[in-house]
């Protein structure tokens, strides 16, 4: 049974958008933990909000190494 192929470079969109979404959400939260830093430790939650920014940033950068990687070596 044959596969249909999908074009390269619909595949490289299917990989890279949800990327850059992750590093537009990163962005949200550090703007976030930012604008509401006194109202976070008033609240004892500011740790919550560094715990989540301090594991999305290593999972986008190795993501995003991941993909050029992957680019590079002519597999996307």
């Amino acid at each position: 049974m044959n596969q249909p192929k999908m074009n390269p470079a619909v595949l490289r969109l299917l990989v890279i958008f949800p990327n850059v979404l992750s590093y537009i959400l990163l962005f949200g939260v550090i703007i976030y933990i930012t604008t509401n830093y006194a109202n976070l430790k008033a609240a004892n939650a500011l740790n919550l909000w560094l715990i989540i920014a301090v594991v999305l940033g290593p999972m986008a950068i190795y993501t995003t190494y991941s993909i050029i990687k992957r680019i590079k070596a002519g597999v996307l």
